[in-house]
């Protein structure tokens, strides 16, 4: 579905991504670890067409999609969860839920997805009047996908989805995570917590220093000595 092939990006002059490629099957979820500043927002960025790369391509479903503006790639399929849920504060719940769909005209299939959103997050539903400032951050990041979903996306980039939640949060967004994929939807999983991140997914790559280093099913980088002493935080006896 989604095919990477060298890519390098820079901001100004300094090199983040050097030479990525990767590839993301129908139906995957593929998860992307590694520590602060290894590339891993901005890899996200440059597939949603929010950063220009200087070298290499990207092919979703065989069609080049650089140079594409970004609201071109969101119809095209694919919707970017951006790091820290950034919903609309001064917006109600359902009022952000419609703005994921604005590039879906008809407005049947926009009711129909709202249901679906609903059925799968009631707290959405329960709060939906409520402004998108007074939900928690459990509840925010609900919204964040609920709004993804309502684009009726083939491809979500999901970039920190855990981050600064409680870990009884943090297990309910990755029980949301492998739901989504049970129904067959296509997801790149962009996460530091490298435990959970393993644990849902499919496939892995680590990237450092703007380099792919590692990739592997999940299953086999969860017993990898250097994921396990850079980002498992135990040793392989553990």
């Amino acid at each position: 579905m989604l095919e990477i092939e060298r890519l390098a990006v820079s901001y100004d002059e300094v090199v983040v991504l050097r030479d990525v490629s990767l590839t993301i099957n129908q139906g995957e979820i593929v998860t992307l670890i590694g520590g602060n500043g290894a590339g891993k927002t901005t890899t996200l960025k440059t597939i949603s067409g929010l950063l220009a790369p200087n070298a290499g391509s990207i092919r979703f479903e065989g069609e080049s999609i650089v140079g594409l503006s970004p609201d071109r790639i969101v119809a095209s399929g694919i919707v970017q969860v951006p790091e820290g849920r950034q919903v609309f504060p001064r917006l109600s719940v359902e009022d952000n839920l419609y703005v994921g769909a604005y590039l879906v005209r008809d407005r049947a299939h926009v009711r129909d997805t709202l249901d679906k959103v609903y059925a799968m997050f009631p707290q959405l539903k329960e709060r939906r009047r409520q402004l998108g400032e007074t939900l928690s951050g459990g509840e925010q990041q609900m919204l964040a996908l609920g709004r993804a979903i309502m684009a009726r996306p083939r491809l979500i980039l999901l970039d920190e989805p855990s981050l600064g939640l409680a870990p009884r949060l943090v297990e309910e967004v990755a029980k949301t995570i492998i739901a989504f994929g049970r129904s067959g939807m296509t997801i790149l999983l962009v996460e530091q917590n490298a435990r959970v991140a393993l644990a849902i997914s499919k496939r892995g790559y680590v990237l450092e220093a703007g380099r792919v280093v590692l990739s592997d099913d999940s299953a086999a980088l969860r017993r990898n000595p250097r994921v396990i002493a850079s980002y498992l935080g135990v040793d392989k006896n553990g």
